[in-house]
């Protein structure tokens, strides 16, 4: 099979799956090395961006998902308009942040944060694949570790964590808006 073939493939996998896939998924699907599908999807995204298609293939860590060109966001939107989800509130957002920034987190460290009850926000966020239960905390009623998603750094438009613009300092003591925690050891998800 030729690059031709296998960029077809990866083409056809990464819009059937429609949402972001990991490079050793693509690889085994290929029968290739995870090195061989990675610039295998550098050619695909080069081969969008010199065509001037209006998809891209945007990479977010070690995954990769087929998206719409930013130019044509507005088009998008008009397109999806009925469709639309409603916005992440104000309080969405304030959850989505420290859990990002203090990741991985309980649904009581957020509430600790905030001072209210973030059930119904944490549920929404959970819902809309912004966040993840990432595990269990090693404590009393081992409660569960919420963490972002690949879908966050979509959203976002960012790749990795790493990205994230760095907290305003609001003392002269190097005090941040976030508490920092220390979290015990960690039981990961199966």
């Amino acid at each position: 099979m030729d690059r031709r073939e296998q960029k077809s493939i990866l083409e056809s996998v990464l819009f059937a799956v429609g949402e972001a896939t990991g490079v050793g998924f693509l690889a085994d699907i290929l029968c290739v090395s995870a090195e061989e599908t990675v610039s295998l999807l550098k050619e695909l995204a080069a081969d969008y961006e010199s065509e001037g298609r209006g998809i891209k293939l945007s990479r977010m860590e070690d995954k990769y998902q087929l998206c719409t060109k930013n130019e044509n966001g507005d088009y998008v939107k008009r397109a999806l308009q009925g469709r639309r989800n409603s916005p992440l509130s104000s309080a969405a957002l304030e959850v989505l942040a420290i859990i990002a920034y203090n990741q991985p987190v309980t649904k009581a460290f957020v509430e600790q944060v905030r001072g209210v009850d973030s059930d119904q926000v944490v549920a929404g966020l959970l819902a809309k694949e912004l966040i993840e239960e990432r595990g269990r905390l090693d404590a009393p009623g081992r409660p569960i570790l919420y963490a972002t998603t690949s879908e966050f750094l979509r959203c976002f438009g960012i790749k990795r964590l790493e990205e994230l613009p760095p907290l305003p300092i609001i003392g002269g003591d190097n005090e941040t808006l976030y508490v920092q925690q220390t979290m015990p050891e960690v039981e990961e998800r199966d």
